[in-house]
């Protein structure tokens, strides 16, 4: 059954890494897989029933080492088959033109200035569980 490589991007605080993940569904369900070395990123089980749902179980692991939460909207999902005729799947060129469209696509905010301002930050054992990586850097 072929799928259609979707992909669905996730904007931090300008301090913080911006993350882009690839969702798919499975009996209508949507779940999502990433390139990530940081161990609670990775992958979502095709368990939830929305967009929305999918990005909102990523809110808890994006904070700063101080535990302030950090991630603050996300884009609709993109059909890479969009750029098919750049051959993007097996050009050698740089493909960052699909980053500049992901970056003018419309995003959508998880939260307003009240809520964030309330929000718990992580403590202490959370902050030391994102820390946790496949590969240190050198």
């Amino acid at each position: 059954m072929a799928r259609n490589p979707l992909l669905l991007d996730l904007k931090t605080v300008k301090k913080d890494d911006y993350h882009v993940v690839a969702v798919f569904k499975r009996h209508s369900l949507w779940g999502a897989i990433s390139k990530t070395n940081h161990a609670v990123l990775r992958y979502r089980e095709p368990l939830y029933r929305n967009i929305h749902e999918l990005v909102m179980s990523y809110f808890h692991e994006y904070f700063m080492n101080d535990g302030k939460k950090t991630l603050k909207e996300y884009s609709r999902p993109i059909n890479l088959a969009r750029f098919i005729k750049r051959n993007w799947t097996i050009t050698e060129d740089d493909v960052w033109y699909i980053s500049d469209y992901l970056d003018q696509v419309p995003h959508y905010k998880i939260l307003n200035c009240s809520n964030a301002a309330t929000l718990r930050r992580a403590d202490p054992i959370e902050i030391r569980a994102g820390k946790l990586v496949r590969e240190r850097r050198p």
